[in-house]
């Protein structure tokens, strides 16, 4: 168990970090220049992230299990700090206290729900007190479905409106996406009744097709844009930070079905 401890730890933060330094990146490019002391203020979290990304990668699997529990600690104030600037930045652009920087209000708020979701994993690891499986089951799709819809939204809105049929596709998987997270939100109110095995394998199998189909346009997108194929204002490090994050969930299904299967894989993921 204190192994698990470490290796999930460690996973969570080297997936995670980079995710939050990338946010930095990206919530920094669409500021006016202007906005010195929130560009500042991005700079400080790209290297703060940056910082623990690479000294999550110093340790190795059999580090002392109180070592990391330090280490989740220092990250988990540093989540913290950046959800609360996420969250400063959403409240001057919905009172119009930003107008012409180019991050969306639901973009902002995504990082934001992000960054809360890594803070929540880091205390439930300290704390030693994961969900259940079945709550897990349903909470972590519900989190990484609406995750996946946002992302189906913010592609179609990057794209060029002469991107037609990129375009188009990306709003079917918008659609598709909010469909599957009012089912799981359906499912989720059910609780407990509907935690049987049989409502959750099925849940698990339709969500991944869904998923595996989403990931599959966005690595084709990210191909598509570091080749100069397509118009569009997406970064290409957006374009791999969205691919990587359906990775993510399509990893997480798989463990989930693992042990829905009685395969009594170790919960932890792989990158």
């Amino acid at each position: 168990m204190a192994n698990e401890f470490v290796l999930r730890s460690l996973d969570e933060i080297r997936f995670w970090s980079r995710i939050m330094k990338e946010h930095s990146l990206f919530l920094r490019l669409g500021f006016r220049c202007e906005d010195t002391q929130l560009i500042h203020e991005a700079n400080y979290f790209y290297h703060l992230f940056e910082g623990i990304e690479q000294k999550s990668h110093t340790f190795p699997v059999d580090t002392d299990p109180s070592v990391i529990h330090r280490f989740n600690v220092e990250v988990h104030t540093a989540v913290s700090h950046i959800w609360v600037f996420k969250r400063k930045i959403l409240g001057l652009i919905l009172s119009c206290k930003l107008p012409g920087q180019n991050n969306f209000p639901l973009l902002v708020d995504h990082v934001s729900r992000e960054a809360n979701y890594f803070r929540n994993r880091l205390e439930e690891l300290n704390q030693g007190k994961l969900e259940p499986l079945q709550d897990a089951i349903i909470d972590e799709n519900v989190f990484f479905l609406k995750i996946m819809a946002d992302h189906a939204k913010f592609i179609g809105h990057l794209l060029d409106p002469s991107e037609r049929k990129l375009v188009d596709q990306a709003r079917e998987f918008s659609n598709d996406f909010d469909q599957l997270l009012f089912q799981a939100t359906d499912l989720s109110s059910m609780r407990p009744q509907s935690q049987t095995q049989p409502l959750l394998s099925q849940f698990l199998d339709q969500n991944k097709v869904s998923v595996t189909s989403l990931r599959d346009f966005k690595q084709t997108a990210r191909d598509l844009i570091e080749q100069c194929r397509i118009k569009s204002i997406i970064h290409p490090l957006l374009a791999d930070h969205v691919f990587r994050e359906a990775n993510r969930f399509l990893e997480i299904i798989d463990m989930f079905e693992n042990h829905l299967t009685g395969a009594c894989q170790p919960m932890i993921l792989s990158h």
